[in-house]
C-alpha cells in the first residue's frame, strides 16, 4: 500500500542544492507480510527505494531484535546476505522494550557514499540505504501490514506527468522500471552515478537529465548538477564532453537562458578546443593539456589529467575479475591518441556551442564554432573513415572497426549519407556490444537513421545484454550494467541505465524541442514493431498526447493533442508514408513536412 507522501523543505548544507530543496517522503507498508517461523517475518515492500525502516510493535519485556534489510533475494522469503558487487545489504540489532512503540532504525554509515566526494544529504535525512526487502528475527508478537513502513525518501515528482503504454508488454515493463529509477534514485537532489560512490559524473546526469525530461517536467535537479560539474568535473575526456550537452538540453527545455549566459566562458573550455591539433582533431596526449587548462576545467587539483575512457574499461590487474568480455564494454576498441569517440563528442560540442554562442548574440563566436565543426568533420571523414570497408576506425593508425567508433558518429550526425547505409549495416552485426551507457547513443543513432525496427528488437530484448535482464534479475531499478558477469562491483540503483524513457519519448514517438522552452517543437514517430501506443509528454509548455493505431488493413492512425504553449509543431512521418488525411481532410501528397498549430489532431496514413 503507497500511503499519502509528505513534502518537506530541507536546507541542504551541499552548496550545489537549491538553499529550499523540495524533498518528499512516502511511508510505503509492504504488498506481502508473511510468518516464515514462530519468530520470524519476511515483508516485501514491492520496489527499493533509498530510506530506512519505521517499526511500529508492542512488546511486554525488554528484548533485541535482528533486522535484515536488502535489494535481492536469495531464495523466496529470504534475503541474500552476501548478493555481490554493490548490490546492498545490512543488518541492524535492535533493542526493544515495554517504554517504546515506535522505532526509526539507525542504518550503520556506509563510509565510501557518506563521506567526501560523496553528495551530503540533510541531515534530518540521517543515513539512508537503498532496500525493497525486510526481515525481522526474534519477534513472536503479531504483525500487520501497518506495523512496518518503508521511510522511503526523494525529489518532488508528478508519477501522472509523463505516461506511455504501448502493445508491448516488455516495452511497457521496460518503460517502469526506467520511469521508477527517476524518481528512486533522486533522493540527494541532484544526479548521482548510483549508491555505491553517490557522485555527479556528467555521463551519468546527462541520460538522467534526459530521461527526467521525459517522465516529469521537473528541471531544479538538472540545473543544479549543471552547476556543480563547473567545479567538480570528472577525470574521462568524453565525460567532460557531456557537459556542454548537459547545459544545452537545460537551456532548449526550459528556455532559461541564464545558465549559458552565467557560464560561457568555461563552457567554451569544456569544448576541449585547446588540445586541437592543425587538423581540428584533439587529443587528451596533447602537450597543452597543462595544469593550467585543468584549473580552467575546473579541477582543484591541477596535476591531475584528463583520460580518455570510451564506455566501460577491461578491468584492472588488481581486480581479479573474470568478464564475460574481457575488453570491459569496448567491443575491443584500440585505443589511440587520436581516436574516432573523442572526436566525434569534440565535434558534436563544436555544433551546439555555435547555437548557444549565436543565441546569446555572439555571431562571430557562433561562426568561428561552426567552422570548427566542418573541419573537424571533414578531419574525421578524411582519416578515420576505411573508404575499403565503409566504416569508421577506432583511432588514427588503428585498422579495428568497433561499434562505438561507428555509433557516435552516426548519433552525432558525422556520418555523410553516401556512407549512412555501410555504417548502419556494420552496428547493426554487432548487437548490443556497449554498455547501458554506450545504448543511449547507439539508439540514438539507429532512430536518427530510421532504423526504428532494429532499435526497438533492442529495446524488447531478453538477453543477458538487456532491460528485461534487470527485471528478470529482480532489480525494481536499472542496474548499472546488463548483468554482474560484465560489471562485478555493480550496484542495482543507476540511473545512466534508464536510457529507454528518453528514447522512447525522444527517439520512437520522436518529441522534442525544436526552439528553446518548447515554443516550437517537433515530432517524428517511428512506430516499428508496435500496434498501438499512447503517450503523455511533459514539456514546459504543458503535456503533448499521442495515441497510435495500426489496423489489421495497415491503416496507421495518430491522435495528437498539442498544448498552447507551442506555437507551432513539426511533424515528421516515415518517408513513403502513403496518402494522408488530417482531421478528415486530405492532405497535399508529397508534402515531406506537417506544421501544426496547438489544438486536437487525427491524421490517418492509409497504405
Amino acid at each position: 500500500m503507497r500511503v499519502p507522501r509528505l513534502v518537506f523543505i530541507a536546507f541542504a548544507a551541499a552548496s550545489f542544492l537549491p538553499a529550499r530543496a523540495q524533498f518528499v517522503i512516502e511511508y510505503n507498508s509492504p504488498v506481502r507480510l508473511v510468518r516464515t517461523s514462530e519468530d520470524s517475518w519476511f515483508a516485501d515492500f514491492g520496489k527499493d527505494a533509498f530510506g530506512t525502516l519505521i517499526l511500529q510493535i508492542n512488546t511486554d519485556r525488554r528484548d533485541t531484535l535482528e533486522i535484515h534489510l536488502g535489494e535481492k533475494l536469495a531464495a523466496p522469503g529470504r534475503i541474500d546476505r552476501k548478493p555481490g558487487g554493490s548490490i546492498r545489504y545490512t543488518r541492524v540489532m535492535l533493542p526493544v522494550g515495554p517504554d517504546s512503540k515506535e522505532y526509526v532504525i539507525n542504518l550503520p554509515p556506509d563510509k565510501r557514499n557518506t563521506n567526501p566526494p560523496a553528495v551530503s544529504l540533510p541531515d534530518s535525512f540521517g543515513v539512508v540505504m537503498p532496500f525493497r526487502y525486510c526481515e525481522i528475527k526474534n519477534f513472536r508478537g503479531i504483525l500487520v501490514p501497518g506495523s512496518l513502513k518503508q521511510k522511503a525518501f526523494s525529489w518532488k515528482f508528478n508519477p501522472l506527468a509523463g505516461r506511455f503504454y504501448s502493445s508491448d508488454t516488455i516495452l511497457n515493463a521496460v518503460w517502469e522500471l526506467c520511469k521508477y529509477t527517476i524518481k528512486a534514485t533522486s533522493f540527494t537532489g541532484c544526479y548521482i552515478d548510483g549508491d555505491r560512490e553517490r557522485i555527479p559524473y556528467e555521463a551519468d546526469a546527462y541520460i538522467n537529465q534526459l530521461s527526467h525530461y521525459a517522465v516529469d517536467n521537473e528541471y531544479e535537479p538538472a540545473r543544479r548538477t549543471c552547476e556543480y560539474f563547473m567545479e567538480h568535473p570528472t577525470w574521462p575526456t568524453e565525460w567532460i564532453l557531456h557537459t556542454v550537452m548537459l547545459f544545452y538540453q537545460d537551456y532548449m527545455y526550459t528556455g532559461d537562458i541564464s545558465l549559458i549566459e552565467k557560464y560561457y566562458e568555461s563552457l567554451k573550455k569544456k569544448t576541449l578546443l585547446s588540445l586541437a591539433r592543425e587538423d581540428g582533431l584533439i587529443s587528451s596526449k596533447s602537450p597543452e593539456l597543462t595544469g593550467r587548462l585543468m584549473g580552467e576545467l575546473g579541477f582543484s587539483d591541477t596535476t591531475q589529467r584528463i583520460r580518455d575512457i570510451v564506455d566501460w574499461p577491461p578491468a584492472q590487474k588488481d581486480t581479479g575479475w573474470k568478464l564475460a568480455t574481457p575488453e570491459g564494454e569496448r567491443d575491443g576498441y584500440e585505443m589511440k591518441e587520436i581516436n574516432t569517440v573523442v572526436n566525434s563528442f569534440h565535434y558534436h560540442n563544436l555544433v551546439l556551442m555555435s547555437e548557444i554562442a549565436r543565441k546569446l548574440g555572439k555571431e562571430d563566436d557562433s561562426r568561428f564554432f561552426s567552422g570548427r565543426a566542418l573541419k573537424v568533420r571533414d578531419a574525421v571523414n578524411a582519416k578515420l573513415f576505411n573508404p575499403a570497408t565503409g566504416r569508421y576506425v577506432d583511432g588514427e593508425g588503428s585498422e579495428h572497426s568497433s561499434l562505438h567508433a561507428n555509433m557516435f558518429p552516426l548519433a552525432f550526425g558525422l556520418v555523410p549519407e553516401e556512407n549512412v547505409k555501410s555504417v548502419v549495416q556494420f552496428i547493426k552485426s554487432g548487437g548490443m556490444a556497449c554498455s547501458v551507457y554506450g545504448a543511449q547513443f547507439l539508439l540514438e543513432g539507429l532512430y536518427e537513421a530510421g532504423e526504428a525496427e532494429y532499435a526497438f528488437s533492442l529495446l524488447t530484448s531478453t538477453t543477458d545484454r538487456s532491460w528485461y535482464n534487470m527485471i528478470r534479475a529482480g532489480s525494481t531499478i536499472t542496474l548499472e550494467a546488463w548483468d554482474m558477469k560484465y560489471k562485478p562491483n555493480l550496484d542495482w540503483n543507476h540511473a545512466w541505465g534508464a536510457a529507454p524513457a528518453n528514447i522512447i519519448v525522444r527517439n520512437m514517438w520522436g518529441i522534442k524541442p525544436l526552439a528553446p522552452g518548447f515554443e516550437k517543437a517537433v515530432i517524428r514517430p517511428q512506430m516499428a514493431g508496435l500496434k498501438y501506443s499512447e503517450i503523455t509528454a511533459p514539456t514546459v509548455k504543458g503535456p503533448v498526447h499521442g495515441r497510435f493505431v495500426k489496423s489489421k488493413n495497415g491503416t496507421e492512425t495518430y491522435f495528437l493533442s498539442i498544448p498552447k504553449g507551442i506555437n507551432e509543431t513539426l511533424l515528421l512521418l516515415p518517408p513513403g508514408s502513403g496518402n494522408l488525411k488530417i482531421n478528415g481532410n486530405r492532405h497535399r501528397k508529397g508534402e515531406p513536412e506537417i506544421r501544426l498549430q496547438p489544438g486536437d489532431y487525427k491524421i490517418e496514413i492509409v497504405k
